[in-house]
C-alpha cells in the first residue's frame, strides 16, 4: 500500500484533524484517510438530483405557508 509523508502543517490544522480523530475514535493517519476517502470519493449531485429534492420538499412544505408569510419572511429586515 503506497504511502504519503505531508510536511509543514499548519498547528491550526493538525489540532483540528488530532481533535477529530480523538471525536471518531481513530488515529490520525486513520482520520487523514477518511478525509481524503470522502473528498476524492464525493458524490457528484446532477441538477435532476436537486430538482427532485426541490419537489420532494415542496411538496413536503406544501400549504404550510401563505402567501403573504412567505413575502413577509422575503422583505423581512428590508428597509
Amino acid at each position: 500500500m503506497p504511502s504519503i509523508t505531508v510536511k509543514n502543517i499548519p498547528d491550526e490544522i493538525y489540532d483540528k484533524v488530532r481533535q477529530q480523530a480523538q471525536a471518531h475514535h481513530r488515529s490520525i493517519n486513520s482520520e487523514i484517510i477518511a478525509c481524503l476517502e470522502k473528498t476524492v470519493q464525493a458524490r457528484s449531485i446532477s441538477p435532476s438530483d436537486i430538482l427532485n429534492e426541490a419537489r420532494r420538499l415542496r411538496k413536503k412544505a406544501k400549504g404550510s405557508l401563505s402567501s403573504k408569510e412567505i413575502e413577509e419572511a422575503i422583505n423581512q429586515g428590508r428597509p
